[in-house]
């Protein structure tokens, strides 16, 4: 076979797999839909739901302790609950790191992190559809998923505000 057509078949090939397989991206929740439910373990030992955020609005941070952008994004979570949570407004960091959970506690201390840490594991990972941190989904009261905040940059911090705003005058 020559080569022109063996590589030919071979694209092909390829082109229809990617086309039958699915992405671990579709799996991802779509805006309007509930957020996947999640049953982890915070670094202080807590136990927690996504049941027990319902009638709050809360900021899912998947972040990672070695990922600059998300260094970047967590003074303005940290600040988000300082001004809102009184309102409403609960945060949750999920650590995408495979590192032990002390490495996380550590990082908690480093940047003065008032909201529950946890490490998310692969499930809760894949439920949401994460490939790359750090991203934020927003869920609202009811617990459907209202906003999805992929990297940071003040624009997309300033955009998060609006939509807690937003979401928090909501009855």
């Amino acid at each position: 076979m020559p080569l022109k057509t063996f590589c030919t078949i071979l694209l092909t090939s390829l082109v229809a797999l990617i086309v039958v397989v699915p992405a671990p991206l579709e799996a991802a929740p779509r805006l309007g839909q509930s957020a996947p439910p999640f049953h982890i373990t915070t670094t202080s030992g807590q136990s927690v739901t996504l049941e027990n955020y319902r009638g709050s609005v809360l900021v899912v941070d998947f972040f990672a302790t070695w990922c600059q952008p998300c260094r970047q994004s967590i003074p303005h979570l940290i600040e988000m609950k300082q001004k809102y949570g009184k309102q409403g407004l609960q945060v949750l960091g999920l650590s995408a790191d495979e590192e032990s959970e002390r490495r996380v506690t550590a990082f908690a201390d480093e940047f003065h992190i008032n909201y529950p840490l946890a490490v998310a594991g692969d499930t809760v990972t894949s439920d949401y559809g994460v490939r790359s941190v750090p991203v934020m989904f927003v869920i609202d009261k009811k617990g459907m998923l209202s906003e999805v905040y992929r990297g940071y940059s003040g624009e997309k911090g300033r955009a998060l505000e609006s939509a807690i705003k937003r979401l928090l005058a909501e009855k």
